[in-house]
């Protein structure tokens, strides 16, 4: 199984701290790290820790931290033959609040993901396609248009999007919060939308008429950051590998699980051993 990803690749720096702010809050206490993410770049990594093997398509900055951002993603065999670099525009960063429980705050500065353009993109995408919002939306809306064949659409962060790519997305991702953004819009079409509700699991649905239900197992939350992305990525696999939309839907409940278990977005995700060992109790 062969999926290409067009999407972000970021630097998280992550300050776990004693609590979240408030507005106009100042929390001290924290310590910082530096782990590679964006979306995209997550996604990518999740899919193939999972077993396919996966393409990413996205840009980075001619700077220290594109190494940073795509270290994990070289050391574990995603093909960056689709990164482009851009000699004027920093790599993207994301500055993330963590408190205890694993709960997050997240700013991102885009850098050179907002100068991917459709330019960069093959004519034809003919591997399933995973895509997200931190790319320009008339990239994300091209990629789209150009698949041939499977396509996972993780409609975060919310943003309007056009009619024909909710009614061409195999299936779409969202949590609460993006489910209620898009409202009715997301069911317009005939294909599959996962809405994740945090530690109490995700739904799936078909032409808005609920499929499946799945809970996570029960895990110590330390570090939230990646669990969504890893969700997409292994209900994205979990499907073309020809699972059920329940049993893809506790499959990926799970590997967002096992995620949250550890810091970091991209060093958090999980192989395909690991998620089902969870699975197993």
């Amino acid at each position: 199984m062969r999926i290409t990803v067009v999407g972000s690749v970021n630097l998280d720096m992550v300050a776990s701290a004693p609590s979240l702010p408030g507005p106009g809050e100042t929390v001290t206490g924290a310590t910082l790290a530096r782990h590679a993410g964006g979306k995209g770049a997550n996604q990518a990594l999740a899919a193939r820790r999972l077993g396919a093997e996966v393409s990413l398509i996205g840009r980075v900055g001619d700077d220290e931290m594109s190494g940073a951002a795509v270290a994990l993603m070289l050391a574990h065999g995603v093909d960056l033959s689709g990164l482009e670099t851009d000699i004027a525009a920093p790599t993207g960063v994301a500055l993330i609040a963590v408190d205890p429980s694993g709960e997050n705050q997240i700013v991102v500065a885009a850098g050179a993901n907002h100068f991917v353009t459709p330019e960069q993109l093959p004519s034809r995408i003919e591997t399933p396609l995973i895509v997200q919002l931190e790319l320009p939306i008339e990239t994300v809306e091209a990629a789209v248009g150009r698949a041939t064949d499977f396509v996972c659409a993780n409609l975060a962060p919310a943003a309007p999007v056009s009619e024909a790519l909710l009614r061409r997305a195999d299936l779409i991702v969202v949590n609460e919060t993006e489910a209620a953004f898009y409202g009715d819009a997301l069911h317009v079409g005939g294909g599959l939308v996962a809405v994740t509700k945090g530690a109490r699991g995700a739904v799936m649905y078909r032409r808005g008429v609920e499929m499946a239900w799945a809970t996570p197992p029960r895990v110590e939350a330390v570090d939230a950051t990646g669990a969504g992305d890893a969700f997409v990525g292994a209900v994205t696999v979990a499907l073309l590998d020809g699972m059920t939309p329940d049993a893809a839907l506790h499959f990926a409940c799970a590997a967002g699980a096992l995620a949250a278990t550890r810091p970091g977005a991209q060093s958090s995700l999980g192989t395909r051993e690991e998620v089902e060992d969870l699975l197993a109790g």
